[in-house]
Formats: structure tokens, sequence, C-alpha cells
């Protein structure tokens, strides 16, 4: 498995890796799928800001999942924090895939300078508050009942990861 940077050629299965979670997964809590151009703006959002969107590959060039990061909040306060998301394709689930892009965008973040990574987890997804504790995240927080799909309320269970000891910077520090 080759993890790299996505490309714009990328993006379409980006796509269906993302409406294949929209329509099997309690992960993303929306029932609308994405378009091309509505996945596209997303990757070059993220790329334009300089943030990362990585790719799992395997040997024969088939992307497995994909991994992002992107702001958490959007004041100034936050800019150091950022939330993080990986979708993995069903076929290559447990196979390590999701682990080596959590790896990756923590080595990410750390290098860009982030103090905080965010997990936002569906409550019921055992697998990966899992796997975000074997990485050190800790959970931090739970709200019940704030999502809703598959006609059911969903529990939302924060989980963060602190990635350096830098002080806070100093007040009316710039963005």
């Amino acid at each position: 498995m080759l993890l790299r940077p996505a490309t714009l050629d990328d993006v379409p299965a980006l796509l269906d890796i993302h409406n294949d979670a929209v329509r099997r997964l309690a992960a993303i809590w929306t029932d609308k799928q994405e378009t091309l151009a509505e996945r596209q703006a997303w990757f070059n959002g993220r790329t334009g800001a300089g943030l990362p969107v990585v790719v799992a590959v395997d040997d024969a060039g088939t992307i497995l999942g994909y991994g992002s990061y992107g702001p958490f909040r959007a004041k100034e306060g936050y800019r150091l924090t950022m939330e993080h998301s990986v979708y993995v394709t069903e076929a290559a689930q447990g196979r390590g895939v999701g682990k080596a892009l959590m790896q990756r965008l923590i080595a990410e973040a750390k290098t860009a300078g982030v103090h905080v990574l965010v997990g936002a987890i569906d409550a019921e997804n055992a697998t990966s508050i899992a796997l975000h504790a074997r990485l050190g995240f800790e959970t931090t927080g739970r709200l019940p009942q704030v999502g809703f799909k598959f006609g059911r309320w969903l529990d939302l269970v924060f989980m963060t990861l602190i990635l350096d000891n830098a002080p806070a910077p100093a007040a009316g520090t710039a963005v």
C-alpha cells in the first residue's frame, strides 16, 4: 500500500468512497450524495488552503481510502485545531488502511504546526473509536442525540489528540 497526496484525477474515486459512506454508514450524517462538481470543489478548497488530502493506493493503483483534515471551527482562536476524516472502501476495511491514513494525517498535522486533532465519531462506531484510542486519542465529549440518520437519533463522540506541548499563542496574535 502506498500513501500519497491525492490529485484532481483521484476525485472520482474519492466521490465514490464518500457516496458509498453516505449510503451505508452513519459516519456522514446526511442522506444527500454529492456530485462530482461538489467533491471537486471540496478537494480544491482543501488543497487550495494548503490542507492535506491523502489517498491509500494498492499495487494495482486502486484507491483504498482517503483522509483529510480541515478547520475545526472558523474563529481564529481555533486555528491550531483541525478536525479529520478518514474513509476506507468496504473491501479494504480491516486491512490497516484507516490506521495508515490516520498516522499520515497525524504526521502531517505535526509538521504543519497543528496543536490538536479532533475526531467527531458516531458513538456506535466502535471500530473507529478503538482505532483512535490506539493512536493516543482521548474521548473528550459525548453529545447525545445531536444528529439522526436511518430513522434513529445518533450520539456524537469527540476524541482529541494533543500533538505538541507548545504554549498558547500570545494574546492578540494575528491569524
